[in-house]
């Protein structure tokens, strides 16, 4: 495609047939020889865009413009092209209807808004020609005075094919209107908030500070900082659906603290208010501002109301004794098994009303069902607790405007942020709750820094066939692994072959998230047993600093849930119970352990032990296939099971060629497992301990010694309470892990 056929603009279509050798200039000027004489060795032809879409052309070695115009001819450019305008500064675009109602003119706006056509000079309006027509020239200046961009009326009234009244000039950006007013507004402590330029020049006119802003769904969060020392901002709501949208941007951008509502009686702008009665203007104004309403009373009122309706709908499931327990029940009306890692995806995604969300990597061989567990998980929550994407570029996350605080991003497929910046940026919003990202930005002023900061926490929940992410990333995440056995490919064969079982009504659901979110729930929580917890718990691996705290906050985000059920202390915080405990660790016991690499997975050791039985039998290495017909799985699953026991050495390959079958031989003997957290047994009988040690401070008798069930926990282990504990490798936690003993029997015998 030629360059004439990609673009619209007429100066570049002129170009096109051209010899140039320079420009733009300053003032948008190029430099060509001259079709018109023999111009070879000195360019002397100056071609520049009007305004209006016009092109300008004059030679300095003395061709007329027709002889010009004749040259250009010749090229397949006539004067019809030379001179033709439209609303977007040239080119074949749409035009102006001929339906508009009057002429614009300066006086003519000028007599339209009832404001003196000399204070709209002063301004810096002006007549102007715009595409064959007569056109308000209105400057944008910014801060310093300078201008920016300039934009174009064109009619006083709306044509009958629509809003035509308005163009931009070409490469001009939409701005706020009256930027180089602001200080006034600083020193007042507020300003008036409008949309479009009459309102603004109305206000200014009778001395008041205003800032416009060029459309109601032209808002952008990025203006927020213009208005940074101004104290309270007045935004004049318009009574239509445009002036909702104005609202609602405003009220979701960062000025909301600050934002007041205004509404004005009689009048549907600004404008109109003083044409209906100048004089009276400014006291019909004030006394709508000391009615206006406070962003803050608006969104704490509509929070109750919220509230209210939400508990109504929510009441039966967050009364509930155990909320995951029937979660894993409707969910599983829509995914075969898998029940323990949708009920910690629930958990974690509910970690988000916390200072530090729990987040997860859902691992597993392609075809897996991550991605659909997951996708059925995020329909019992809101859109407001998750945004979920495929891919991201690597600096989106900078510039995004998608709301982040107390949310998740959902990635499918961990490739989709592979970039080493984007994984940057995720790691420190991970780690530091926000994110500060500084960067050089090319200006009217030249080169100035800008800062963008993004408020968190945020938590992450991504999906990947990887066996192992990278290090900085996998640290940060708890990993779940879908199952791949063929029991599990049977069960889900079975419910395909059923059909659609009608889905849950996933309102209750919705309603429930949305009242913890709200102001009537309550998001603090203390764990009065979690010294004890650390006390307990071997401090064998460094990567435990880490899982240790999203292990308490699991359990702060299972108290949060059960909220309803649960005491709150004299600072009016939820006090977690071993009940919450033990719910957690019955989750993740094994995954803390096998993150430390203190268990093996129950999949790997199954892979390598039956590498040892072939390898035994047959005298010689065993391969992959081998492997996948031993333990009845399909030829990628067991690839994935190796692949995970070569990486923590329990199996090596002797063979360095990829392309041929697999030589897998034994390697490191397998560990026996070593129990990280302490059965809630432990947790009790120690808590009990302190509990006594200190209403007995200060007293010489000795507490007598623990015997006993209680002394061991139930393990017949002691506790040690000065360095942690080292939990024997078989420390009764099968009940726990394997799911033999039931949630309620421990519930009633451990809580606190």
């Amino acid at each position: 495609m030629t360059r004439n056929e990609a673009r619209a603009s007429v100066v570049e279509r002129v170009l096109d047939v051209l010899a140039v050798v320079g420009g733009p200039d300053n003032r948008g000027e190029y430099l060509a020889f001259c079709p018109a004489h023999d111009d070879k060795n000195t360019p002397n032809l100056r071609v520049r865009e009007a305004e209006d879409g016009r092109v300008l052309l004059r030679c300095f070695a003395g061709c007329g413009q027709d002889e010009v115009l004749s040259a250009l001819a010749e090229k397949g450019i006539g004067k019809a092209d030379l001179f033709a305008r439209n609303g977007h500064g040239g080119g074949r675009g749409s035009t102006i209807p001929p339906d508009r109602v009057h002429a614009c003119t300066l006086q003519a706006y000028a007599e339209a808004k009832g404001l003196p056509a000399s204070f709209l000079a002063r301004l810096g309006l002006s007549n102007t020609s715009y595409a064959g027509r007569q056109a308000v020239r209105m400057p944008y200046l910014d801060e310093s005075g300078s201008e920016a961009a300039v934009r174009f009326r064109l009619a006083l009234e709306k044509g009958s094919k629509g809003d035509e009244r308005f163009r931009w000039r070409k490469g001009s950006k939409p701005a706020p209107y009256g930027l180089w007013r602001l200080e006034y507004a600083r020193e007042a402590g507020h300003v008036y908030l409008i949309e479009g330029e009459s309102d603004a020049q109305t206000l200014w006119h009778h001395d008041l500070p205003a800032l416009g802003v060029p459309g109601a769904g032209t808002w952008r969060n990025e203006w927020a900082e213009h208005l940074e020392g101004v104290e309270k901002v007045y935004a004049v709501v318009e009574p239509d659906d445009g002036g909702e949208a104005f609202w609602e941007r405003l009220a979701a951008s960062p000025i909301r603290e600050k934002l007041y509502r205004m509404k004005l009686d009689g009048a549907k702008d600004v404008s109109e208010l003083h044409l209906k009665d100048p004089e009276a203007f400014v006291r019909r104004l004030g006394e709508t501002r000391d009615r206006a309403a406070a962003w803050l009373d608006i969104a704490e009122s509509e929070a109750q109301e919220r509230s209210r309706e939400t508990w109504a709908m929510c009441e039966h499931l967050a009364l509930a004794p155990d909320v995951l327990a029937l979660f894993a029940g409707e969910i599983g009306r829509r995914v075969a098994g898998e029940a323990r890692t949708a009920k910690l995806l629930y958990l974690a995604l509910t970690s988000r009303l916390l200072e530090k969300p729990v987040s997860v990597a859902v691992k597993g061989p392609s075809s897996g069902g991550k991605t659909y567990l997951t996708e059925q998980v995020l329909s019992f929550f809101p859109d407001a607790a998750y945004h979920a994407l495929t891919a991201v570029s690597e600096k989106a996350l900078a510039y995004s405007e998608e709301p982040i605080k107390h949310r998740f991003l959902v990635f499918f497929e961990a490739e989709g942020m592979a970039s080493d910046f984007a994984t940057y940026l995720m790691r420190s919003l991970l780690s530091e709750g926000r994110l500060r990202y500084e960067f050089v930005e090319k200006t009217s002023e030249g080169l100035t820094v800008r800062l963008i900061e993004r408020e968190g926490p945020t938590g992450l929940i991504v999906t990947t066939t990887a066996v192992r992410m990278h290090p900085e990333n996998e640290t940060r995440l708890l990993s779940l692994t879908v199952t791949d056995t063929q029991e599990q490919t049977r069960d889900i064969l079975a419910s395909l072959a059923k059909g659609e079982a009608g889905g849950a009504d996933t309102a209750p659901w919705h309603a429930l998230q949305e009242w913890l979110a709200s102001p009537a729930a309550c998001r603090h929580v203390t764990i009065p047993y979690a010294p004890v917890l650390a006390e307990l718990v071997p401090p064998v691996a460094v990567r435990l600093r880490r899982d240790f705290g999203a292990v308490l906050n699991l359990i702060r985000a299972h108290a949060v849930l059960h909220q309803a059920g649960r005491e709150k202390d004299g600072e009016g915080c939820i006090v977690a119970t071993l009940e919450d405990y033990a719910a957690v660790r019955g989750l993740v016991a094994d995954l803390i352990s096998e993150g430390i690499e203190a268990t093996v997975p129950e999949s790997v050791r199954e892979v390598v032990e039956a590498a040892l039985r072939l390898h035994a039998e047959e005298g010689e290495p065993v391969t992959t296939a081998a492997l996948a017909r031993e333990l009845k799985l399909d030829r990628s699953a067991a690839s994935r099971r190796v692949r995970s026991a070569k990486d923590r050495g329990y199996l090596r390959d002797l063979e360095d060629n990829p392309r041929k079958p697999s030589r897998i031989v034994p390697g490191d003997p397998l560990p026996e497992d070593l129990v990280i957290l302490p059965p809630p047994e432990a947790l009790a009988t120690q808590s009990e301990a302190c509990k006594r040690a200190v209403q007995t401070e200060g007293i010489n008798t000795p507490l007598p010694p623990q015997t006993g069930e209680g002394a061991d926990g139930g393990e017949g282990l002691p506790y040690p309470s000065e360095n942690g504990a080292r939990l024997h490798a078989q420390s009764g936690t099968s009940e726990h892990r394997d799911g033999a003993a039931s949630e309620a029997d421990e519930r009633e015998r451990f809580t606190l």
